[in-house]
């Protein structure tokens, strides 16, 4: 096969590589604009299993590179004059220049041609007599911009301006330096890559850019005045750069993060930084192109390939799909990584260990107990500050922390979430179900239980096998399930109030979720006229008789909460139900009062909660759960408007927001993944200085304390694991080694699963 490579920086060299070392019969050219010895980075992080695929792939090179490695264990985090600093991380470096010199070296020892200085466009016909093109000409590729719409490309224009610079400073850390200056905060990523150079990358917002004048300054001015800021880290050494070329402002820039739905036409292909780049902050961009070039050297060097059109394609899709996933999971923890940057101001008040903690696990990719592997003491004083914070005096891990609403102590941080069980009768009274189902869960350990959606009255339920709090025999059933719980277990009772609003008089979810009763509905209330689905029974629009009736329906239940011993409420004012239906444009229709600007859609709902308030008085907790994205694009509720309804709601009388998404229309298009809204508590916690309870694909004891941690939420819900496992907060502090109060009649049994825990982890 005859290939030309477009672009001979480490993704073409290495596919160059892979193609010879499969089939040496291979004609392989490779075309550089640049002189050999040029390159405009600096230092290229590694990780281990990028080097076990470098040494499976050609060992030789795997060798030359391993054997020029600089290694370094540990992370410093410097804000101000305080440094937290944690090991065991093992990362691995080498100069751009050199993994260049190393990769054009082995190419020319297999037979690669290696033709330097010669520029090239999108012009591709120059090519024709070619089997294959690979377009590995990086981020600013000409043939990827020549071809958008064959490629699918979608570009993403980060918010930070950032410019990479080296330095002699030799960095005995992967260290992480903020300082702050007269127009805002600006920091440095700074890592040695070999004996006589390390990285430096200066970033920060452009507000802070354009404040500190670099967007008028020359190239040299503003590395002098990165020096300056940055003089007491650098130890008397020189910024560097080897952009010189580039003037002006232009040697900062915004990183553009490119994805492409495609990766190929015909017989031309990208590869690495043309098909996709990952943000710095994570270091994974060359890892990328190098194991893209071992997928595509694999499935071009099949027998006939260059002869079989429909066969190459087919190579070319295979290509595309695998390192396709490969790319999103990287991408997702770049996306990750990079809106902490974007969003540092939420963090820089946090004390310094735990804007540390937060830096280290800002990506998702590191979690509380990776951390706990790599650097048991630094972890052990994250556990202590914490729980210190929380009043407590030994180290434990967070979910295990107490938490204090108002005069309610929760005695550790795990809350079952609420979830539909659809077990009441048409009396909407909760039976011997109930009682088993949430007694078993009181039992279990968390700290805090809250009841599925209750209706406060009969026509607010969502189907007729929801339980209700409107009348003396449901309050007496609840205060049997309540008095019951508080006997059996420490943990509090939350009973969440709602109305069902257009998502009511339907089918069970278990039968078939939102779909209208066939016979024996009852009329709709809604902000407006507008059916939840087509097929759903149209509500009316409300009145404001039937608001002041609405409002005391929840203010007579959060009266009888009270009476059935209750000690926390929360307002169910999410997810399409009828407080929701007013909050979300895409649902509310009016054009009076309680329609139109975000202040008149949460008109109502505020009444409600500050009336909830009034009743249930200072010293109970109040809660709100919210979903802070319609997932509908800007037409809907978004996650920045989700803080203004946050402020708004605490303004009223809440003291919790409890953090959900989506289900306001039927139409959204979630974006789901592990802990996939945990990043809308983050940002209403952080930017108001507000509790909130974070929900959400939540499964395992590690989420949790690495979300409370990193100081993402205050409290985390956990629903379908605790329908799996009642005891799921007893079985995780087992795992811990942490002993929780446990019913007597069930001490033994906790006391053989921590002893047979404990033995599990010695023998491993």
């Amino acid at each position: 096969m005859r290939v030309v490579c477009l672009g001979g920086g480490p993704a073409g060299l290495y596919f160059a590589i892979s193609m010879k070392l499969r089939d040496p019969s291979h004609d392989v050219l490779v075309v550089e604009r640049n002189k050999a010895g040029d390159t405009f980075g600096w230092g290229v992080v590694f990780s281990d299993q990028t080097l076990t695929n470098l040494r499976a792939n050609d060992p030789v090179s795997a060798a030359t590179i391993e054997s020029e490695f600089a290694h370094w264990d540990d992370i410093e985090v410097v804000v101000g004059d305080h440094v937290e600093r944690s090991g065991g991380h093992g990362f691995i470096g080498i100069g751009r220049k050199r993994l260049l010199n190393i990769l054009q070296d082995r190419a020319r020892e297999l037979g690669v041609r290696l033709q330097f200085e010669t520029d090239f466009d999108a012009d591709l016909t120059k090519w024709a007599d070619y089997d294959l093109i690979v377009a590995a000409d990086g981020i600013n590729s000409r043939v990827r911009t020549a071809n958008e719409d064959r490629f699918d490309v979608d570009i993403d224009t980060r918010a930070n301006k950032f410019i990479w610079l080296g330095t002699p400073r030799l960095f005995d850390a992967f260290a992480f330096i903020f300082e702050k200056t007269e127009a805002g905060w600006i920091w440095a990523h700074a890592y040695r890559f070999d004996e006589t150079r390390s990285t430096f990358i200066v970033e920060c917002s452009e507000a802070t850019w354009r404040g500190l004048g670099f967007d008028t300054m020359e190239q040299a001015d503003a590395i002098a005045a990165c020096e300056r800021i940055f003089a007491r880290h650098l130890n008397g050494e020189p910024l560097l750069t080897n952009a010189a070329h580039q003037r002006g402002s232009g040697a900062w820039i915004n990183f553009r993060r490119i994805l492409c739905g495609q990766w190929s036409f015909d017989n031309v292909v990208l590869l690495g930084d043309a098909a996709h780049t990952a943000h710095f902050s994570i270091g994974s961009g060359t890892k990328l192109a190098l194991e893209d070039a071992i997928k595509l050297a694999e499935v071009m060097s099949r027998p006939h390939i260059a002869q079989d059109r429909a066969g190459m394609a087919a190579a070319l899709a295979e290509y595309r799909n695998e390192r396709h996933v490969e790319v999103l999971k990287i991408q997702n923890s770049a996306r990750n990584s990079t809106e902490w940057f974007e969003t540092l101001d939420r963090y820089l008040d946090f004390d310094p260990k735990q804007f540390a903690y937060s830096l280290l696990t800002r990506s998702q990719r590191v979690s509380h107990e990776n951390l706990r592997l790599r650097d048991p003491n630094w972890l052990n004083g994250i556990e202590q500050w914490f729980a210190a914070r929380a009043g407590g005096n030994e180290a434990v891990p967070p979910m295990f922390a107490p938490y204090r609403l108002r005069e309610l102590t929760l005695p550790n941080r795990v809350v079952v979430s609420p979830v539909l069980t659809y077990a009441a009768g048409a009396d909407g009274v909760p039976g011997d179900f109930h009682l088993v189902h949430y007694g078993a869960r009181a039992m279990g350990g968390a700290g805090l239980i809250v009841t599925e959606m209750t209706a406060v009255s009969p026509e607010g339920r969502i189907t007729p096998s929801c339980p209700g709090l409107w009348n003396d025999e449901q309050t007496a059933a609840w205060r049997r399930i309540t008095d019951f719980a508080h006997a059996q277990g420490s943990g509090k009772l939350c009973i969440q109030l709602g109305h069902a609003g257009p998502r009511g008089a339907t089918l069970p979810g278990s039968v078939q979720p939102d779909r209208p009763l066939p016979e024996g509905g009852w009329p709709l209330l809604a902000a407006s006229d507008k059916p939840y689905l087509p097929e759903s029974q149209r509500p009316s629009a409300m009145t404001r008789a039937d608001m002041d009736r609405v409002r005391e329906n929840f203010v007579a239940a959060a009266a009888r909460a009270a009476e059935a011993g209750f000690d926390m409420i929360e307002i169910q004012a999410g997810h399409g139900f009828l407080l929701s239906s007013f909050i979300t444009p895409l649902m509310n229709e009016r054009t009076d009062d309680y329609g139109g600007s975000l202040e008149n859609r949460l008109r109502f709902p505020l009444e409600v909660v500050r009336a909830v308030r009034a009743v249930w008085g200072k010293d109970r907790p109040l809660a709100v759960r919210i979903s802070a994205h319609d997932w509908a694009g800007e037409a809907g509720v978004t996650p920045a408007e989700a803080v203004e309804i946050a402020a708004a709601l605490r303004e009223a009388g809440a003291d919790l927001i409890d953090v959900s998404a989506g289900e306001t229309v039927p139409d959204a298009r979630p974006v789901y993944g592990r802990m996939f809204q945990t990043p809308f508590s983050d940002r209403i916690r952080n930017e108001l200085d507000c509790p909130t309870m974070a929900v959400g694909n939540i499964y395992e004891a590690d989420h949790v304390n690495g979300i409370l941690a990193a100081g993402r939420a205050d409290l985390v819900a956990l629903g379908r694991p605790h329908l799996a496992d009642p005891n799921w907060t007893l079985h995780a502090a087992a795992a811990a080694g942490h002993k929780m109060p446990v019913s007597s009649a069930y001490a033994l049994g906790q006391a053989q699963l921590m002893r047979n825990v404990q033995r599990q982890s010695e023998t491993a």
